[in-house]
């Protein structure tokens, strides 16, 4: 369950940043997961609300953002969004929408990162 770990890290660089900043409580979180990161998104924010009990973020909203998959094809020379077979979790299909070449690059959706931190933090 890679989940765990990727929400682990998530809630880490969220806790680091927000002490950074001298905040007293994490008030949002925004997170982007690409549609190729492999990450489902439900497990992601289940698993912070529970990794976050007991920290400053612990009564944080998390939001979630998903990202498409975006392409190039090599054949056709189409730049843009496409759809992905999860018929396989593990091994996602993509393909060209204008011409079906396979394989093509992604150029985006694979990642997974920390938007956007809202913390409070005393006044001076």
């Amino acid at each position: 369950m890679h989940e765990l770990s990727m929400a682990d890290g998530i809630l880490k660089a969220v806790l680091e940043n927000a002490e950074k900043n001298e905040a007293n409580e994490v008030i949002e979180v925004t997170i982007q997961i690409g549609k190729m990161a492999l990450i489902n998104p439900e497990q992601i924010k289940f698993m912070l609300d529970i990794l976050s009990e007991d920290t400053i973020a612990n009564k944080a909203k998390f939001l979630i953002e998903e990202i498409p998959v975006e392409i190039n094809c090599s054949k056709c020379g189409f730049e843009g969004k496409a759809d992905i077979d999860e018929t396989d979790h593990y091994n996602p299909i993509v393909e060209c929408p204008e011409c079906g070449n396979m394989p093509v690059a992604i150029i985006n959706g694979k990642d997974c990162t920390v938007k956007n931190i809202v913390i409070e933090k005393d006044d001076e």
